[in-house]
């Protein structure tokens, strides 16, 4: 390949990781937005006015507000199924991995609020994130269900525990930590929910050796 021809290929590279750099300046500033106002509440002029940008900037990049929407939600997920999946890869066990997403997320308060006030907006059968968070709820109980029956039949799920009841339980019990950690942030920090720490609390009452693999 001639070096005429490298040279040509490299404003494109360079224009694609810019536009990559872009559009994540947006999912962060649509991330800030939504936990502050709501998806409802915020609008794509307010999200491309925090980036610097244009409007029409914007729609460049996101030709609609349920468009971003959409990539903000599967940007949470990416970065936290990566995040569990390294520790699985580590040896850690499923709930070990999530105590320490939990632990991850008290230092990602936006990231919080977004999911917490769009998964209350989100039950209406018309919001545009309904079905995301239809299906995460359904695939984030199966998965807890189906780990939960393992241990049961390995002994290690305490007697009387259903896994079933459990997996609900569990991940009604991470949705409504996060709510009320948001709330005690204006508290000495002394007085403030620790998200891990219950969770890990719980998890010992439903299982026996809960950070074996």
């Amino acid at each position: 390949m001639s070096d005429a021809t490298i040279e040509d290929e490299a404003p494109p590279r360079r224009g694609y990781a810019k536009g990559r750099a872009k559009r994540e300046e947006i999912l962060q500033a649509a991330i800030v937005t939504f936990a502050e106002v709501g998806y409802h509440g915020a609008s794509l002029r307010e999200i491309a006015a925090r980036v610097g940008i244009s409007h029409p900037g914007l729609l460049h990049h996101f030709p609609t507000k349920a468009a971003l929407l959409e990539a903000v939600l599967e940007h949470r997920d990416a970065v936290d199924f990566a995040d569990v999946d390294t520790d699985l890869a580590q040896g850690r066990s499923l709930f070990e991995a999530i105590v320490r997403l939990v632990e991850r997320n008290a230092l990602r308060r936006p990231v919080v609020e977004v999911f917490a006030g769009l998964a209350a907006e989100a039950t209406s059968v018309e919001h545009p994130a309904h079905d995301f968070f239809a299906a995460r709820y359904r695939d984030t109980v199966s998965r807890m269900r189906t780990e939960l029956a393992r241990l049961d039949g390995a002994g290690r799920l305490r007697p009387g525990v259903d896994a079933a009841v459990a997996a609900r339980t569990l991940v009604a019990l991470m949705d409504g930590l996060q709510v009320q950690w948001l709330y005690s942030l204006e508290l000495p920090r002394a007085d403030r929910v620790d998200m891990a720490a219950d969770l890990r609390a719980y998890l010992g009452l439903i299982l026996v050796d809960p950070d074996a693999g």
